[in-house]
């Protein structure tokens, strides 16, 4: 009979042993009513009196649904967000999580739902995808107030997609591929253009060196002139002042130089004014 006893005690001991893991809080209830928390460690209840409800409190994923919400600019969106949270690990929020709310994960997705809704109906197309940010701000905050007294944190929203229509997005794709393509365009003429400017400057500056080659050249050859008449005046007399004045003509002609005759005049004046020698005067016919 002792042994029957002592069996029944050690099972009775063994059904009511509870072990709390790091990633969990207990909740003991007794006869329906709270009793005490439970941290993690090894845990014993008297079992049928007393319960234990264990809650984790580690980050946990949910996902909102997708749905389809109608944006400001009437167009139906497939819109869909995900919501991460935690239980605090405080005694009084682990008891607001069981006792202030049925079922938080559903009460958030539901929350979160209703808030996309909210927020999204005021936007459009355009502006709910380019404002991604805000509504994730938004729906983070609004989450937040909403489940204070949970017990719950909600760490952060993520929206998930904004998807408008098949058609709608067929149109958005060519706009956006019209416009890269225009972009590219323009940036093709802007360099065309800087390549024609260059080019232009460079035959601009090819000209003018030319030209100032030119110049230096002829003047170059006009003192070389002049030093050598002057020279010819200084030094030789007579003839010999006169070949030399015709040899630096000659020096000149060599280079395929041009010389304008005028009308009624004659060659061997001009290449004689040149050499500064005086013309030659025609006889009278009553001279002859």
């Amino acid at each position: 009979m002792n042994y029957f006893y002592l069996a029944g005690a050690v099972f009775i001991f063994l059904w009511g042993i509870r072990i709390i893991r790091p990633t969990q809080r207990g909740l003991i209830e007794r006869l329906g009513k709270y009793n005490r928390f439970c941290n993690p460690g090894f845990h014993w209840i008297i079992p049928v009196i007393d319960s234990m409800v264990k809650i984790n409190i580690t980050e946990q994923m949910i996902d909102a649904e997708p749905q389809e919400i109608i944006t400001n600019d009437n167009l139906n969106a497939r819109v869909d967000a995900q919501v991460y949270f935690k239980v605090k690990d405080s005694e009084v929020d682990v008891k607001n999580s069981q006792y202030n709310v049925n079922d938080y994960q559903w009460q958030i997705v539901n929350l979160a739902r209703t808030t996309l809704r909210n927020i999204i109906g005021t936007l459009t197309l355009k502006s709910a995808n380019s404002e991604r940010g805000k509504i994730n701000s938004e729906l983070h905050n609004t989450l937040r107030e909403e489940t204070g007294s949970w017990g719950i944190e909600i760490v952060r929203t993520e929206l998930k997609e904004i998807d408008p229509p098949k058609d709608v997005q067929e149109t958005m794709n060519k706009v956006v591929k019209a416009e890269n393509e225009k972009i590219a365009a323009i940036d093709y003429a802007t360099a065309a253009e800087t390549v024609a400017d260059g080019v232009k400057r460079s035959k601009i500056k090819e000209a003018e060196g030319v030209k100032q080659s030119r110049i230096l050249h002829a003047q170059g050859e006009a003192e070389a002139i002049q030093l050598v008449n002057e020279a010819a005046n200084k030094y030789f007399v007579g003839n010999a002042q006169l070949l030399r004045k015709l040899q630096t003509v000659e020096t000149s002609l060599k280079d395929n130089a041009k010389i304008v005759v005028p009308e009624n005049s004659e060659l061997v004046n001009v290449i004689g004014e040149l050499a500064g020698v005086l013309p030659l005067t025609h006889k009278s016919a009553a001279g002859k």
